[in-house]
């Protein structure tokens, strides 16, 4: 293994609804390029395991995103966490220890922590039924969504515009399975 920690790269909006289509094995190749080292994927939803420098992962996600509208045509934002934050929010979610259904469970990453101000502008009664807790850290949202996700209006689109950020949520699955991969 190379020099350098294990981190996730969340690609949003890939291969879902037939749109941004991206073959797995492409985009671990094009991260390689990248410099991206010991690269993996997990299902063909845009979640990418793998090792780099600190130099390098701090430039990865805007050449990432770049390589990816010069080679494919469409833009997609990325979001990075290193192994240490991500095992450390998936160890931290509050709905876990509250023993609700795993399968109502979410995180929406934040590409970037938002003011306190934004972060406490969410409206709780944007959609009912549905809460979240902020992670220590405040760079990411625990969801409980008991209607399913695809009920939520705690959207991408509601949660970009209101943090002033980028988003992308990942079900409690797919958090645990890349914990492992790490």
């Amino acid at each position: 293994m190379g020099r350098g920690l294990r981190h996730v790269a969340l690609l949003r909006g890939i291969n879902v609804g037939g749109k941004h289509k991206l073959a797995m094995g492409e985009l671990r190749d094009l991260a390689a390029t990248l410099g991206a080292e010991d690269v993996s994927s997990y299902i063909q939803s845009g979640n990418l395991v793998f090792t780099a420098s600190a130099s390098t992962v701090k430039v990865f996600g805007d050449r990432l995103e770049t390589a990816i509208a010069e080679a494919y045509g469409f833009e997609v934002p990325v979001v990075i966490r290193d192994r240490n934050a991500w095992l450390g929010l998936v160890a931290q979610n509050p709905f876990v220890e509250q023993g609700v259904d795993p399968n109502a469970l979410h995180i929406a990453f934040l590409k970037a922590k938002p003011a306190e101000k934004l972060r406490s502008s969410l409206d709780p009664e944007r959609s009912p039924g549905d809460t979240w807790r902020w992670s220590v850290d405040g760079a990411a949202l625990y969801l409980w969504l008991p209607n399913g996700v695809g009920r939520s209006k705690l959207t991408n689109v509601y949660l970009d515009k209101a943090l002033g950020t980028t988003a992308t949520v990942r079900n409690w699955k797919t958090a645990e399975a890349l914990a492992a991969l790490l």
